[in-house]
């Protein structure tokens, strides 16, 4: 080999260690880096952010009600079971699956429990509602059937469990399946929490919570008897009952007859004060009566604007607007034996803040004479229920609708000399009677004869043959 040979070995030798340094000190970094040359490569991937899974809802006993898949996809494996009071959330929904998918969705809850609970679903928090599935189901089948055969623009059931405020079951009509197509809020019926977002007035419901009251400030007694004419003036106002009774009543009676005029004649032995403050202390007035979900604020007068013909239509249930929650709350504390409990839907439930309204002895007093007055429909042979119906005119800004319009309410406890449940059953703007008595009624009767069953509670024929 020449030397010119050896001088181009050397120098070749040279360039390709240097290239080889080049290489070590990160050329290849700094390529991936630079733009890719126009030859249709195409561009590396990029990692993308991380979304955490949206947590699930869950039912008391661990039910599945709402739950994100990997895939981003919200799903309802119950279907309509508490659709309205699980919600719905905001996404995309798949044509042909059906599915909605959540996928990097910022506070997508729309209503219900995953609207109410956003902050910690949205962190992949679960959540345990108070519903008890089998309840709820038994409250539900009851109310649907009800308002068909009743033919009424829409209903609500509210089973709340006594002693903890609980809320075991909160059924509506018409149901909803958060899993299936949906129209806008406002335009779709099946969306409305009726139990949370409707305003009623509570109609003889009423008559109840007036007695407690007349007790428990010792303005009278259950025998106490005053004239009841079938109609009395009050003012230029003219109150009017419907069922027959004789010309004078004691309290006990006037809750059987439900007579306005024996009630409005009551209640003048009290002040707007007294009665107004009974009614703020079973938080028929609470604007956030349950935190977080969305309840419609009550209708009322304060104290100063509440004359004779105001104090009149309070005593049995006219001039107050509430939620059928507001109204299973209050209805509740006669249950508790004069203890008022919160409602609650969300797990766990510690510690309520309860407050004492009546003496025990006033509340058992009332619960016996609403289960020996009780609604024939609302009776089922071998068990104590009690309660109260209610008939209450549809009010507007410019007074009372004709007389078709009415909501029909029944209240009742599951059993009455015990009792683990309060149910109230709305149905509004019924169509083949207006009612509590004849329609909401044995709505109660179904769901208490279904949920004594399921506790495995015998009729008392049963429990008396057996020795206990």
């Amino acid at each position: 080999m020449n030397a010119a040979s050896v001088q181009r070995v050397w120098a070749l030798t040279f360039l390709l260690a240097a290239w080889a340094a080049l290489l070590s000190m990160g050329l290849a970094s700094i390529l991936r880096t630079a733009p890719l040359p126009s030859s249709g490569w195409p561009e590396p991937a990029r990692p993308q952010p991380v979304v955490p899974p949206r947590g699930a809802i869950y039912a008391a006993d661990g039910t599945p009600l709402a739950l994100s898949l990997q895939s981003g996809d919200r799903v309802y494996p119950m279907g309509s079971l508490a659709g309205q009071v699980v919600g719905y959330v905001k996404g995309k929904r798949d044509p042909e699956s059906g599915r909605i998918n959540t996928a990097g969705e910022l506070e997508a809850g729309q209503a219900g429990a995953e609207r109410a609970m956003e902050g910690r679903l949205s962190r992949a928090g679960d959540v345990y509602l108070t519903i008890d599935p089998a309840l709820q189901t038994f409250a539900e089948e009851a109310l649907w059937k009800g308002v068909e055969a009743s033919g009424a623009e829409w209903g609500t059931a509210i089973v709340m469990e006594t002693k903890s405020g609980r809320l075991l079951a909160v059924a509506n009509a018409p149901a909803f399946d958060p899993g299936a197509p949906r129209g806008a809020p406002g335009d779709d019926p099946r969306l409305t929490n009726y139990a949370f977002e409707r305003l009623i007035e509570p109609g003889s419901t009423m008559k109840a919570l007036t007695a407690a009251t007349l007790l428990q400030a010792g303005a009278a007694r259950m025998d106490d008897v005053v004239d009841a004419p079938m109609r009395r003036k009050v003012a230029d106002r003219t109150i009017r009952d419907v069922v027959r009774h004789p010309p004078r009543l004691s309290l006990a009676q006037v809750l059987a007859y439900s007579s306005n005029v024996g009630m409005s004649t009551f209640a003048e032995r009290l002040d707007a004060r007294t009665l107004t403050g009974y009614h703020r202390k079973l938080h028929l007035y609470d604007a956030d009566l349950l935190p977080g979900f969305r309840v419609w604020a009550p209708l009322y007068r304060p104290p100063e604007q509440v004359g004779e013909v105001e104090l009149a239509n309070l005593s049995f249930g006219q001039g107050l607007s509430v939620t059928p929650l507001h109204l299973a709350a209050a209805f509740n504390t006669l249950a508790n034996d004069g203890v008022y409990v919160p409602p609650a839907l969300v797990e766990p439930v510690g510690g309520p803040r309860t407050e004492r309204v009546f003496r025990p002895e006033v509340a058992r007093e009332l619960r016996a004479v609403l289960s020996e007055f009780n609604a024939p429909r609302a009776r089922l042979r071998g068990y104590d229920l009690g309660g109260k119906t209610g008939t209450a005119q549809i009010s507007t800004g410019r007074g009372y609708e004709d007389s078709e319009t009415y909501a029909a309410l029944y209240a009742g406890f599951v059993p009455a000399g015990q009792p683990r449940v309060t149910v109230l059953v709305v149905l509004y703007r019924p169509q083949t009677s207006i009612f509590g008595s004849k329609v909401a009624a044995p709505i109660f009767r179904e769901i208490a004869a279904r949920a004594l069953a399921y506790w495995g509670v015998p009729p008392a024929s049963v429990r008396l043959g057996s020795g206990e």
